[in-house]
């Protein structure tokens, strides 16, 4: 029987024993944007102790915005951002090595409201589009090769668009300021919430124009360097990341902790959309040998966007998605 008097000694020595395994737990700095989705996952994999169990450090860095992350991820400040494969390609085709493996395969769509006589995208011809981004956004660039595929023509010379931040396209749209709206799928959640609907989601226009199957937008980004000399708390990392995606697929409980990171703490409806959109979202798997949908969506990208998307790239650069890793 461990007598009354030896508890503190031996409490200090349990907690100075903690103390040692944590510190030899292979730490990650992941930059994560303050507004994103990504958050979610994030929340989910520390509110169930993921990182923890897959004997991982994870430390979280907010971040500002996209451009910030890259930043932060070029200058060393974090090992690991959320980035698109695009301009993980364009990177590499630099000589700035730097890798993903997926996160989202969501994109966007095109929205209207619920009495538009808008029902193809032929109708966009002549019509006033709110666009998230600009000229040379992904979701504008396949909508356009999507409507010259349909109609022959050329959407940028038949219809006017408007460009601006994804919340300004949802109040042109909702306030009848534009006849259709292109934005990204978080967005359109919202819309879809308030009654609006999606004519085609971006997904389905890329399968129209010979994309195999929908290919992963987003992926978590990490330098060559980092993937040599971190790599175990880079699996890691990973591991605990497709756990969360496992569980936010399937659990709708674990949802409820989400709901005011959401902004829909009061909102049933929205908190389903945005859920029930986030999973149609989630990649299940990943085996690097496997991107073809992306090698497709690439070239598409690169003969319609041009060099402004793309730089001088017409094919996605080998090694844009690490080979040192698969679930």
């Amino acid at each position: 029987m461990l007598r009354l008097g030896v508890l503190p000694v031996f409490a200090s020595v349990l907690a100075g024993s903690v103390a040692v395994a944590q510190e030899a737990l292979p730490t990650l700095l992941v930059g994560v944007q303050e507004s994103g989705t990504v958050q979610w996952e994030i929340e989910t994999i520390e509110a169930l102790e993921l990182d923890q169990k897959h004997g991982l450090d994870l430390e979280i860095r907010p971040l500002a915005d996209s451009r910030a992350g890259q930043i932060a991820l070029q200058t060393g400040a974090v090992d690991v951002i959320l980035s698109d494969f695009v301009w993980v390609s364009i990177q590499r085709g630099q000589g700035n090595m730097v890798a993903m493996v997926p996160h989202s395969l969501a994109v966007g769509g095109l929205m209207v409201p619920p009495d538009s006589a808008i029902k193809t995208v032929a109708d966009l011809k002549g019509k006033n589009i709110a666009v998230a981004g600009g000229p040379v956004d992904k979701n504008w660039v396949i909508l356009q090769a999507f409507y010259n595929s349909v109609t022959g023509g050329v959407l940028a010379d038949e219809a006017s668009a408007r460009f601006g931040a994804p919340p300004l396209v949802n109040e042109l749209l909702a306030g009848e300021q534009a006849d259709a709206g292109l934005n990204f799928w978080q967005w359109n959640a919202r819309l879809k919430a308030m009654g609006m609907n999606e004519v085609l989601p971006a997904a389905e226009m890329l399968r129209e124009l010979g994309v195999s199957e929908q290919p992963p937008l987003l992926g978590w980004t990490f330098t060559d360097a980092t993937a040599e000399t971190k790599s175990e708390a880079l699996t890691r990392f990973l591991d605990a990341s497709f756990e969360a995606k496992a569980v936010l697929l399937e659990d709708d409980a674990v949802w409820d902790g989400l709901r005011d990171l959401m902004g829909a703490a009061d909102d049933q409806a929205l908190f389903a959309q945005l859920r029930d959109d986030y999973r149609a979202g989630i990649v299940r798997g990943y085996d690097p040998e496997h991107v073809e949908a992306a090698e497709e969506a690439f070239a598409l990208l690169a003969r319609h966007g041009g060099a402004d998307l793309v730089g001088e790239q017409t094919a996605l650069e080998p090694g844009t998605f690490w080979a040192g890793y698969r679930k």
